[in-house]
C-alpha cells in the first residue's frame, strides 16, 4: 500500500491510502494554517504511511489540532501516535465524544466543541457542526472550512473502489451502492434534516473519508443524499 498526497483546495491536502480489502480508500485531510489541523488520523496500523505523507507537506511536529468525525479506528486510531509525534498538538471533538471516549483514550486532555463553534486557525476558520447519528455514532460531528468553502464530510457519500483525488461527478449513485452493501448509515427521522443543514452551507468542495473529493455544487449533492435517505426512512 502507499499513501497518495493531493491538494484538493487552496492549502488543503488529501492523504489517501487504498486498502484492497474492503476495497475502500481511507483519507485524511490537512488544513495548512498558522495552527495546522489534521482531520482523521487513519488506523494505528496506517500511521507509518500517513505520517510520512504528512511530512511531505509540513513537519509533523508542527501539527496543532487533530480532529475527526466520530470515534472509530479509521477516524482516530492513530491519535496517540500523532500526539506523541507532535508535542504541541491537541485533539478536539464534540463534547459528547470527549465525554464518552476521548477523556479516557487520548494521551493528552482533548478540547470539547459545541455545535456551531468556530476555531480560528490563523488564515483559516473551521466551524464545528454536531451531527449526532449522521452518518452514524452518537458523538458524530463534522468541520466546515469557511475560507475555502470546504466541508469535511466524514463517512457521508462512502464509495468503494480506487478513485481520483478530485471529481465533478455525481456522488449519489456510488454512495447508495455502498449503503446497500454496508448499511452504515443510521436511518432516523433526523438523518435527512441534519444533512440538509449541511447543504445550506453551499460548500464547493466536499472532502470524503472513503471516496474522491468533490468540486462543484456541494449543496445539491447533499440535498440529493438527504432525499435518498428520507425515502428509505419513509419506506421503512
Amino acid at each position: 500500500m502507499e499513501t497518495r498526497v493531493d491538494e484538493i483546495a487552496d492549502g488543503i491536502y488529501r492523504f489517501s491510502t487504498f486498502v484492497p480489502e474492503p476495497q475502500l480508500a481511507f483519507n485524511q485531510f490537512l488544513i495548512q494554517a498558522d495552527e495546522p489541523l489534521l482531520f482523521h488520523t487513519g488506523m494505528h496500523g496506517l500511521f507509518p504511511l500517513v505520517s510520512e505523507a504528512v511530512a511531505r507537506v509540513m513537519p509533523l511536529d508542527q501539527l496543532r489540532w487533530i480532529s475527526f468525525g466520530h470515534f472509530e479506528a479509521d477516524e482516530c486510531g492513530a491519535l496517540n501516535d500523532l500526539l506523541a509525534a507532535a508535542p504541541k498538538a491537541e485533539a478536539m471533538h464534540t463534547f459528547t465524544g470527549v465525554m464518552v471516549s476521548l477523556n479516557d483514550y487520548a494521551a493528552r486532555p482533548p478540547r470539547g466543541l459545541v455545535d456551531d463553534e468556530v476555531i480560528d486557525l490563523g488564515g483559516r476558520r473551521v466551524r464545528h457542526l454536531a451531527t449526532p447519528h449522521v452518518p452514524h455514532a452518537w458523538d458524530a460531528g463534522l468541520l466546515y472550512e469557511e475560507t475555502t468553502n470546504t466541508l469535511f464530510c466524514g463517512d457521508l457519500f462512502t464509495a468503494q473502489g480506487e478513485c481520483e483525488p478530485l471529481v465533478e461527478d455525481d456522488l449519489l449513485g456510488p454512495a447508495m451502492a455502498a449503503e446497500d452493501l454496508f448499511g452504515g448509515t443510521s436511518l432516523t427521522p433526523m438523518t435527512a434534516p441534519t444533512i440538509r443543514r449541511l447543504a445550506d452551507l453551499e460548500p464547493t468542495t466536499l472532502a470524503l473519508m472513503h471516496g474522491p473529493s468533490y468540486r462543484g455544487d456541494g449543496g445539491a449533492q447533499l440535498r440529493a443524499l438527504a432525499d435518498a435517505y428520507a425515502e428509505r426512512v419513509a419506506a421503512a
